[in-house]
């Protein structure tokens, strides 16, 4: 009755806001950009994963992830001092949700498995939990006969605890033989439905919080950063990254090798990107943005297209790096059908000045001084988040760098949106006119990266629903649905879930002077 109410709810709202618009968008009158405007075939979703979704932290077999541990020990370091461990309910809570995803029109939905759902002390010899297994079945199966791709995560940063336990985890080269047989247990369990499967998200990004800054799970850094008890940030982001490429193209070896030719589907992996802009005219500048790139994100696609690191992180990090074995560098190159790249926003790079060669660290040993703003103009408009402001040109001149650097690879948008705060009243939630301003900004670019031949697939908005947002906690929204979390966790769609709707049908007329810009 509850989720039969909710749907109640949710579509007279989503009617209320179609009947209150009229011809027009929420933002006013408009000129053509919809779903027609992309190539046939291209998919439109919208993303989520297990922690930030799932809750039922300890229901029906379900064991501790990273994560839980982490924001039990270490509430200090979640902005509202919140967890995971109800989130938004999806996992009893996903029947309701699916058919909200049909109403708007969506062709795929973007989750991750939970490691410690499917194996709660992270191992196969130590047991699978059927009752995990069969939600994700039944969530699959969900999908599908509403019209609807999976696309799947294999992990999303919530390493099973017992794992960090017993030999710390991702710092371990025991990682990869436990990672194997998780991913050829969840190919063989799902991979007769699943066609799109993303090995890890973001590596860079968790590596890079999780072990250098100690701000992710599992909140290790050296000391000098100040809020760590344990780990070296100048050496385990490195070990970490590399562990995890080794994972990655270990299960796209297996997949190809084993399960590619009878399921048929696709696979690779998901990288945090930021699209780096000289901070000045020159030569000092330049070379910053051009380090700034190899150190973000051509930490992980570099390998995976030629088989090594770039130059400047092994002239720049020396011995620090790990060295690939042959075999290994044989084994990375070439490991994915595609690269998922998660874009937000963009950073000005310039030379720093002076470097601490005594406390070292990855967060500086790219030499680059990134900021959100030159002379006090910030890059792009600001949004609830400090770090996240507005630049839709941003992914239009990353695309075309990935196109020429790497070699054209096809590309799937498995994130881009942005978030709200949390303190908004619900109305002024709902009306989310800044978010449809972001996302058609950025689909404009997109389309036109597109166009001047850049292999993209698909667009993924983050996020369907509101969500728990990792160290920012509930402080923010980036759903296009609103959770209330005071009130039965009902769902309430805002204008940017219209917005989509109309997009999806190809009805927007979005795009007037009243909200572009010159960027």
């Amino acid at each position: 009755m509850k989720i039969q109410l909710c749907f109640s709810i949710y579509l007279s709202n989503l009617a209320g806001f179609l009947a209150s618009a009229g011809s027009q968008s929420p933002l006013g009158s408009v000129s053509p950009l919809n779903r027609s405007s992309f190539p046939d075939g291209f998919v439109f979703g919208a993303g989520s994963s297990a922690y930030q979704y799932e809750g039922a932290a300890a229901m029906d077999g379900r064991r501790p992830s990273i994560w839980d541990t982490f924001t039990r020990k270490h509430p200090e370091k979640i902005a509202d001092h919140s967890n995971g461990n109800v989130a938004d309910d999806f996992y009893q809570l996903y029947e309701y949700d699916i058919p909200l995803m049909k109403e708007i029109g969506l062709d795929s939905f973007r989750f991750s498995l939970s490691w410690s759902r499917i194996l709660p002390e992270g191992k196969i010899s130590k047991g699978v939990n059927w009752e995990g297994v069969k939600f994700y079945n039944s969530l699959i199966d969900k999908l599908l006969s509403n019209g609807i791709q999976p696309f799947v995560t294999l992990f999303h940063w919530d390493l099973p605890q017992a794992l960090e336990d017993e030999y710390k985890g991702l710092l371990s080269p025991e990682i990869l033989n436990d990672y194997y047989e998780y991913a050829d247990f969840c190919f063989k369990e799902f991979g007769d439905r699943v066609k799109y499967w993303v090995t890890i998200n973001e590596p860079n990004l968790m590596s890079d919080f999780g072990y250098a800054m100690g701000k992710y799970a599992p909140g290790r850094c050296s000391d000098y950063i100040g809020n760590c008890t344990d780990g070296n940030s100048a050496t385990e982001p490195y070990i970490v990254v590399n562990n995890l490429i080794l994972c990655h193209a270990n299960a796209v070896k297996l997949y190809r090798q084993k399960y590619q030719d009878s399921q048929g589907g696709i696979i690779g992996i998901s990288v945090h990107t930021k699209w780096m802009i000289p901070k000045y005219h020159n030569v000092a500048s330049q070379n910053a943005s051009s380090r700034a790139c190899d150190f973000a994100f051509g930490w992980i696609i570099h390998p995976i297209t030629y088989g090594d690191y770039p130059e400047t992180m092994r002239y720049l990090v020396g011995k620090r790096l790990p060295e690939f074995t042959e075999a290994e560098m044989e084994l990375v190159k070439g490991s994915f059908d595609f690269i998922g790249i998660n874009y937000y926003t963009t950073n000005y790079a310039d030379d720093v000045k002076y470097y601490d060669s005594i406390h070292l660290s990855y967060t500086t040993d790219s030499r680059v001084n990134e900021t959100y703003e030159k002379n006090g103009i910030p890059i792009g408009q600001p949004t609830s988040c400090s770090w996240l402001y507005i630049y839709p040109k941003g992914i239009y001149e990353l695309l075309l760098y990935l196109k020429r650097k790497y070699n054209n690879p096809r590309i799937y948008i498995t994130e881009n949106g942005m978030g709200d705060s949390s303190s908004l009243s619900l109305p002024d939630a709902l009306e989310d006119q800044l978010r449809i301003k972001y996302h058609y900004l950025h689909l404009l670019h997109l389309l036109e990266a597109i166009k001047e031949g850049v292999d993209v697939k698909g667009y993924y908005i983050w996020s369907f629903l509101d969500d728990f947002e990792w160290n920012l906690g509930y402080t923010v929204r980036f759903g296009i649905n609103y959770v209330d979390y005071r009130n039965e966790l009902r769902r309430y769609p805002k204008y940017s879930a219209l917005w989509f709707k109309r997009f999806l049908q190809n009805e927007n007329r979005t795009s007037t002077s009243s909200f572009l810009y010159s960027q």
